[in-house]
């Protein structure tokens, strides 16, 4: 009786170890654990992954905005003379402004010694700037350096003791789609959260060769520029700079790797000195690849070169493809205009260039790049026809409409005289050049490399040109007095 009941306790034992091992699914054995558990990442922390920053778990906005919110400050700027704004949205463009013009705006404590980043836009033209923290305190600041070019301020505030402080992030490891939020003083609402997501990367509005703007959809309104915006791992990413005048939830901000890149010219000098070699730039796409037949798939196209300019003095022209820069590949205009720009005026830049299948080296002693100026908007009016009015040439496959270039057409519209080539005088909506942004005023020069001296010459080529065929036009366009490269698709 004994050895049954040993015998079934031990059965008995042996079972309930077998199925308690098929409930941990398994006989390997498991893995040693240390006596320190590892730590799990708290909600919505970043982890480092080798790749793009991810978050895991649930985004917390509540967390953050308590954490940095003491770092949010508001800008109070206040002039005495009567002074338009050159832009920003706390201006009414166009309008005169009488008296003394007071403008507010948002900021941020970018370390303990007190100095703050904002838009040039929330301080330019100001003689009294008051920045207010979030418990009340106010301080008279001094602005350190600025620069329009990408809408940047430094300013700085001297107070008793350490100031609170908001920590900066890597805009580069934004994502679109990812979860962010906007702090600043809409409306004079002081210390508004708002939350919403990076809705593209790279945006251009004012400037196409410096803008790399971070669009979210996080409302900005009056009132937020200068302000962070944060990611979810309560870093800032941007500076919030703009908003869309058409829609109430398209944002804009400066990314803050860009800022940050410019503050020990801002710190030492007070303002920022750019390299610029005066080119104008395209990206080396298949179309312009195949129109062009170039031997290269990457890089920069020249397509203008002003007069005068560095570029032109060291040889450079239009439809040279840089292809690196101090011995670096470049991919994209994009990456030429970054490198050259992040030089000093009267350094030297070594580039690789490709001219008519051929690589060559380049040496460029860069200027400053000169400050941006405004640029009219909209098409040039064409005025009245001659009296003899000319024959309108047939439609051609690219849906163009073109005339010659006579002095009247010149002189009306400050056409260069080093400028040849025939008036694009209408652009069917429906056909290929429209949907390539040809529009009417823009003076056809060459295509694909061909001088177009007339209206003949023209009609000759785009006659020839079959469907399918894609065709490189050269052209100037006078409201921004420019040379650019098109590539149009026959239909």
């Amino acid at each position: 009786m004994r050895r049954f009941t040993l015998l079934t306790v031990v059965l008995a034992s042996a079972v309930t170890f077998l199925i308690g091992v098929i409930v941990a699914g398994g006989l390997t054995p498991g893995a040693v654990v240390s006596s320190a558990p590892r730590r799990a990442p708290a909600i919505g922390e970043a982890t480092k992954t080798g790749g793009p920053r991810v978050v895991t778990g649930a985004v917390n906005f509540a967390d953050v905005a308590e954490r940095i919110n003491a770092a949010v400050v508001n800008i109070d700027a206040t002039s005495k003379n009567t002074r338009e704004r050159r832009r920003g949205d706390e201006a009414d463009p166009g309008r005169d402004y009488e008296g003394p013009r007071q403008g507010s705006g948002s900021g941020f404590i970018i370390d303990r010694e007190g100095f703050v980043l904002t838009n040039e836009h929330v301080i330019d033209g100001a003689d009294r700037i008051t920045v207010t923290m979030a418990d009340g305190r106010a301080f008279r600041a001094e602005v350190v350096g600025a620069d329009p070019a990408i809408d940047v301020a430094l300013l700085r505030v001297r107070a008793d003791g350490r100031l609170p402080e908001a920590p900066l992030g890597n805009s580069d490891d934004l994502r679109v789609g990812e979860w962010v939020c906007a702090i600043g003083n809409p409306l004079g609402y002081v210390h508004s959260v708002t939350v919403g997501v990076v809705s593209f990367i790279g945006r251009k509005l004012f400037d196409k060769s410096l803008d790399d703007y971070i669009q979210t959809d996080a409302a900005i309104n009056f009132g937020n520029s200068g302000g962070p915006l944060i990611n979810a791992a309560g870093e800032v990413v941007g500076i919030n700079s703009a908003i869309s005048s058409r829609a109430s939830n398209i944002g804009f901000a400066v990314p803050i790797n860009q800022a940050v890149a410019i503050l020990p010219q801002l710190k030492e000098r007070g303002r920022v000195a750019r390299g610029f070699i005066g080119v104008g730039l395209t990206d080396v796409t298949p179309a312009l690849q195949r129109a062009l037949n170039l031997s290269v798939a990457k890089g920069a196209v020249i397509q203008d070169v002003s007069g005068g300019s560095p570029a032109e003095r060291a040889g450079l022209q239009a439809y040279d493809v840089i292809v690196e820069v101090e011995g670096r590949q470049v991919i994209n205009n994009e990456e030429v205009i970054r490198d050259i720009s992040a030089r000093q005026p009267g350094s030297v830049a070594w580039l690789a260039i490709v001219r008519d299948g051929r690589h060559q080296s380049v040496q460029v002693k860069l200027a400053e790049r000169p400050a941006r100026e405004r640029t009219p908007d909209g098409l040039a009016d064409l005025g009245p026809r001659p009296r003899q009015r000319q024959p309108e040439p047939t439609e051609t496959p690219l849906g163009l409409t073109v005339r010659e270039l006579d002095r009247s057409v010149v002189g009306r519209l400050e056409i260069p005289e080093s400028i040849g080539g025939v008036l694009i005088s209408r652009v069917d909506p429906t056909g290929p050049g429209f949907q390539a942004l040809l529009r009417r005023g823009f003076v056809i020069m060459e295509i694909n490399k061909r001088p177009i001296a007339s209206v003949a010459d023209y009609q000759r080529i785009a006659a020839a040109a079959r469907p399918g065929d894609i065709l490189a036009l050269y052209v100037y366009d006078p409201t921004l007095n420019q040379r650019s490269l098109v590539a149009v698709t026959v239909e």
